[in-house]
């Protein structure tokens, strides 16, 4: 049977939104790697003032046994509960420009009623375009630029922006639905796929931040405040860095990444750029990489952090 449930309800006391603002789109879920996406929703939290328009019901939306909510205990009583949330906001960039920030979980249930939900909504406020960015892993060099494969029909984004083209078969996420949807009823929509680099995928990678965050101001015109991240990325660099430089095996992988990254950019077969007799082989596997930079690179002092996140 159809679903036919209301999977969201509007806020009290929500702000008045002004038409012909962009939409932007950053759900968790399926992929993120580098913590790109979940890392900007934090940032953007903190930077630009999201104001609730629309919450979505978790009820009808979440697995909770899959992504349980949080809770906090106090020695012998609990002391707060932390529900996921997924909303639409209003919110503003350093410039004070207004834009539609929908942002949260990727819904487990319901994504007919979703998408439909999200359209109406982009109906109502005329949304002047729709963006959106998830982020998987690659083999490629952290000594290089995060690369983009840019899909939708804004071509002067794809022109100027996707380095990656596949024809190719993937598992669907709940963006490519609404992409999809909007790309149908020939609404100007714009998915950035950022390509991290795979040893970094299970870390908080600022890099991956601050490029999402360029590509939708790419995409919008917006201006966001990115100080605190590119403060937070020289420090993670040094430490990469610092490890890849001490380890014979790191630094091997990522010479031949960065020799495959080139020639692919330059047009020539990436296979190329192995000869002299090198065996991919001898090299460690992505997950002893991850393992090995993560346990590394969470031996930094917490007092760095400065408590910046509650």
């Amino acid at each position: 049977m159809p679903f036919t449930g209301d999977v969201h309800e509007r806020v009290a006391n929500a702000p008045v939104v002004p038409t012909g603002l962009p939409l932007v789109i950053l759900l968790t879920g399926f992929t993120d790697a580098g913590n790109a996406v979940s890392g900007l929703i934090d940032h953007l939290e903190e930077t630009a003032g999201p104001q609730p328009i629309v919450v979505f019901d978790n009820d009808m939306l979440l697995d909770y046994r899959a992504r349980r909510p949080v809770v906090s205990f106090d020695q012998d009583h609990l002391t707060e509960f932390r529900p996921a949330r997924l909303e639409l906001s209003l919110a503003h960039d350093a410039l004070g420009q207004p834009f539609l920030l929908l942002a949260g979980y990727e819904p487990d249930f319901a994504w007919n009623a979703f998408s439909d939900a999200v359209l109406d909504l982009a109906t109502e406020f005329a949304v002047s375009g729709v963006s959106w960015v998830h982020s998987i892993a690659m083999p490629v060099p952290h000594t290089r630029p995060i690369g983009t494969t840019v899909s939708g029909n804004r071509r002067d984004l794809i022109v100027a922006h996707s380095v990656w083209r596949p024809r190719t078969q993937v598992p669907s996420t709940a963006g490519h639905l609404l992409e999809y949807r909007f790309s149908q009823r020939d609404d100007r929509v714009a998915g950035f796929v950022l390509l991290v680099p795979h040893y970094l995928a299970d870390t908080e990678y600022p890099d991956a931040v601050i490029t999402a965050a360029e590509r939708l101001m790419a995409a919008t015109g917006l201006v966001l405040r990115m100080d605190e991240v590119q403060e937070s990325r020289a420090d993670y660099l040094s430490r990469v860095e610092e490890q890849v430089h001490g380890n014979e095996e790191l630094m091997q992988m990522v010479h031949t990444l960065e020799r495959r990254y080139d020639a692919y950019m330059a047009g020539r077969d990436p296979e190329d750029a192995d000869e002299g007799g090198f065996d991919e082989r001898d090299l460690p596997s992505a997950d002893e990489i991850a393992a090995e930079l993560e346990r590394y690179l969470a031996s930094r002092p917490t007092g760095e952090e400065d408590g910046k996140r509650g």
